[in-house]
């Protein structure tokens, strides 16, 4: 060693500028990315076919439930005496009902009630699943078994009859309380799917550095763990909404909720009681039974689009078969198709001679 290069190593050894450059560069020497980058990293499993078409009928019951005032043609309530259980009409597009009111106003503003009530019940799930999962798997010792505990004790609580006994104690209880109950009863099984996760994740190399550079406890989930669980935060979302919409529409039906907060539940539970089953009024119980299946098929496109991309088996899977649609092969062919070529009859004498 020569007396330079020793000079310099003991110049730059042990001073926090080197220290400091070299923690912030990974193991190939790619720099650090910042917290939005990230993010938006986080967010790419909405990026592949299933998700988009998932996002896209969603987002258009989104835009029905924001603008229902003004695509509805009529009032939910406004009675037509002159048609009454009439099909559907170049004035009545899906028909009216027994008393004369139109279902497609019915079916349009019964979508804002189940949008509500679906995604207010999973933000309240969500941020709870979000509170104690990560902190009960970042944590070790009695507070996480104290919260795996009461993990597992919300995990066996039903919410439907939970709900039937808190609607039975108001005589018009508002969608904000049945929203709540649904979400507070339904964050346990996201909560433990992620704290598992942030067990796996606090003992990795990036977690332990910030760990050494003394960042706090909140910048440490925040910042370097929230990132890398937001596909899982995604998919428990996304199914406590499904959940939620399904436990509106079954409560609506069978009379918990009243009549008089519209919602596709209601309808149905109308036409049921005035008979249109039975009756053959498909134009009263279709449509709102379609839209339950529709955001039911938008969401379930969203929660594929999601397991497609956290599962590498299912991405990779996914991957090729694009890539073989892209060179117009069968995916769903057994043999591979092999690409032949003609050769010119003196290039192959040549190669004999």
């Amino acid at each position: 060693m020569t007396t330079t290069d020793s000079a310099q190593r003991q110049a730059g050894a042990g001073t926090p500028e080197t220290f400091l450059i070299r923690t912030s560069t990974g193991s190939a020497g790619r720099p650090e990315q910042s917290f939005w980058q990230k993010l938006a990293g986080a967010f790419a499993m909405f990026r592949n076919g299933k998700s988009i078409a998932g996002l896209a009928i969603l987002g258009f019951f989104v835009l029905v439930a924001i603008f229902a005032d003004v695509l509805a043609p009529y009032s939910p309530t406004k009675v037509d005496n002159s048609a009454r259980l009439q099909p559907p009409s170049a004035a009545h597009w899906l028909g009216t009902t027994h008393i004369g009111e139109d279902v497609l106003s019915q079916v349009i503003h019964g979508t804002r009630g189940v949008i509500v009530v679906g995604f207010l019940a999973a933000i309240i799930a969500t941020l709870i699943a979000i509170t104690v999962g990560v902190i009960a798997g970042y944590l070790s010792g009695w507070k996480s078994e104290a919260l795996s505990a009461l993990t597992n004790v919300f995990l066996v609580i039903p919410g439907l009859p939970l709900i039937i006994i808190v609607a039975a104690m108001f005589e018009e209880p508002p969608l904000v309380l049945i929203a709540a109950v649904l979400g507070i009863t339904g964050w346990a099984w996201g909560a433990r799917v992620l704290r598992a996760q942030t067990m796996s994740l606090r003992n990795r190399d990036f977690i332990q550095a910030a760990r050494a550079n003394g960042e706090p406890l909140r910048r440490i989930i925040t910042v370097e763990m929230l990132p890398n669980l937001m596909a899982l935060i995604a998919a428990s979302f996304v199914g406590t909404v499904t959940a939620a919409i399904l436990g509106l529409t079954t409560l609506s039906y069978i009379g918990v909720i009243p009549v008089t907060t519209y919602n596709w539940g209601t309808i149905l539970n109308w036409a049921s009681a005035q008979g249109a089953f039975g009756q053959n009024q498909w134009w009263w119980y279709l449509p709102p039974g379609l839209c339950i299946a529709a955001i039911g098929v938008a969401l379930s496109l969203i929660n594929f689009g999601i397991d497609e991309y956290v599962n590498p088996r299912l991405r990779s899977a996914g991957e090729r078969a694009r890539a073989m649609k892209k060179k117009g092969l069968d995916v769903n062919d057994a043999v591979t198709a092999v690409r032949t070529e003609t050769v010119r009859p003196d290039l192959k004498n040549a190669g004999n001679a």
